[in-house]
Order: structure tokens, then sequence, then C-alpha cells
């Protein structure tokens, strides 16, 4: 990932810049930062070895229609399911990750959003923090596009379930039961969605505010914003983006943690990102995004259409959804 540099603004206030630094190559924890940063590196570690393992998920789809064409033949079936079942292994240790990324949210948002700093002080003073909050962003879009984009996903996991029960009341010995009916009903809830841990995400956000009755939502709203704007800034700013050692990989990371921040702050935000009164430059944000190579942020497009929750709300304004169609 290439080197985010100092974003210097001195325009006047309210002018949607940020003064800020954010290294999110090398920004190290400070002593105060330390522990929850421990904590969230002991999740972030295995970020790389998950997208790998989704990316290269190969799906039991042969067997399953082979099995599926042939109900009477055993060996079929059976073939079938020694395929499905180390698959489903996999989809329990993502959603398991998932799982993780959702326990350690609410320590990244109390350090970034507590207490009497504006949101600038809060990233310019946790700055290793709001790195591991930008990675977490940056592993959830990519995450999801995979998901959304691999179909032997959902039909593996409805095919063990359904299969499952047929070996059960056969009343089959089967010692190769990889997931608990409690389990795969939460795994059901969990991929049935089309961006899953964007799902788990946004609710996580809810949580904490509504939770944290004593922080004001404007701290997190007002922290959410201000790192959707500078994201955006950075990319639009040819003299910050000429400088990344690898432009085109960190305007990307760029990309999705902008459009992850935009999506918590829809569902934290009462009024949602949309609206006119809200901090985030949407419209600048979504022309940032259309002004991309064609292809190659589809999944980030789509998941303001379909993951947000204000975007169809008579508060949005007509261009905003026109641009987004």
């Amino acid at each position: 990932m290439g080197n985010l540099l100092r974003l210097l603004s001195r325009d006047d206030p309210g002018t949607g810049k940020v003064d800020i630094f954010l290294d999110f190559e090398n920004a190290q924890p400070t002593e105060t930062e330390r522990e929850v940063y421990e904590v969230v590196k002991g999740v972030l570690d295995s970020a790389d070895r998950m997208l790998e393992e989704l990316r290269s998920y190969p799906g039991a789809s042969q067997a399953i229609r082979e099995a599926i064409s042939n109900p009477m033949n055993e060996d079929l079936q059976e073939i079938a399911w020694r395929e499905v079942v180390p698959l489903v292994g996999k989809l329990k240790t993502f959603y398991e990750y998932a799982t993780e990324l959702e326990s350690v949210l609410p320590q990244l948002l109390h350090a970034l959003c507590a207490g009497p700093d504006t949101p600038i002080e809060h990233l310019e003073k946790h700055q290793a923090l709001a790195k591991q909050f930008a990675e977490i962003l940056h592993f959830t879009l990519k995450f999801d596009d995979l998901k959304m984009t691999n179909p032997n996903i959902q039909n593996d996991f409805s095919y063990y379930r359904r299969t499952l029960s047929r070996r059960k009341m056969a009343n089959s010995d089967d010692d190769e039961v990889v997931v608990s009916n409690e389990m795969a009903n939460r795994m059901s809830l969990f991929y049935a969605y089309p961006t899953p841990l964007l799902k788990i995400l946004s609710d996580a956000t809810t949580k904490f505010v509504s939770e944290n009755k004593s922080l004001p939502i404007e701290n997190t709203t007002d922290c959410l914003s201000t790192l959707a704007n500078l994201c955006r800034t950075m990319i639009e700013n040819e003299n910050i983006s000429s400088r990344f050692q690898n432009e085109e990989e960190t305007i990307l990371f760029c990309l999705r943690v902008m459009v992850g921040v935009i999506i918590l702050y829809d569902h934290v935000h009462p009024v949602g990102a949309f609206a006119k009164t809200s901090n985030i430059d949407i419209k600048s944000s979504i022309k940032v995004l259309r002004d991309q190579p064609q292809g190659t942020v589809d999944g980030l497009l789509n998941a303001l259409r379909y993951t947000t929750k204000h975007l169809n709300d008579e508060t949005t304004p007509k261009n905003i959804r026109a641009l987004l169609q």
C-alpha cells in the first residue's frame, strides 16, 4: 500500500477541507494506543489470509449438480457431501473472523470518538488506531466484493444444510458435522446478505452509539464524516496522490475506506449521508468513484446503492440518486 502523506489545508473553516496527518502505512502506536492496538492487531493479522482463502474458494458446484441430477446414486451423493464439508468449514472460519472484527470495532470507535477532542485531534493523536480502522473497512469492502461475486458460497452452504437434514432423518452416524444447527442459523443470516461484513459493521456501529448514552452521537458521526472527506480529498488532490508509492493501489484503498465510512455514517446519523445537511460531501464522493476506470469500482458503487439506509429517503436530493443510477 502506498504512503498516505500529510494533507494540509489552510482554507477557511467550513470548506470541507481537513488539516491532518494520517500515515496509513507507517503509523506506530503511542503508549496510550498500545493496549487497543495490540488487541486489534491480533485480529487484523489474519486478514490477508482470509482474503486469499476466500479468493481461492473453489466451490463444489459440479459435484452438487451431479448429485442433484442423480438422487438415487449414493456414490454421487457421498462425493458431493465429502467435497462440501471442508468448504463449509472454511465458511465457518470466515464467519467467525467476521465476529472477531465485530468485537474489536467498539474499542476502536471509543478511542477515536470519546472525549473532548475534535475529530481531527482524535485522528492526529491516534494515527495507528485510525490506520487500523481504515484497514478494517478496506478488508470489509474487499471481502464483501469477493463474496458477492462467488455464488458457490451460498449454493454450497444451502446444499450442506439440506443434506445434513436428510442425513439426520436417515439416522446417519455422521462425524462430519462441521457446524451445529445454531451456528448454521447464524451463518445463514450472515451469508444471506449481499455484503455481509458491511452489515455486521453497520449494526455494530449503530449498537455502539445506542449503548454509549453518555457519548454524543455527533462525536461518532463527525469522526466518520471527517475520515470520509479526508479520503476523498487525498484522491482529488493530485499533489498528494502523485506522491503515493503505489498510486493505483493506494487510491483504491482510499476509495474503499471512503465508501465504508459513508455507509457507517448513513446507518448511524439520524438523517444519513445523502441529505443536504450531511457533513459528508456526498456528491463529490460519488463523482470520485464515477471518475475511476470503468469496472474498477462497480462493487463500491453497488455498496452505496444497496447497503445504505437513507438513499431513497425524501431528504435525498434527486441529483444524488441520479448519480447512483
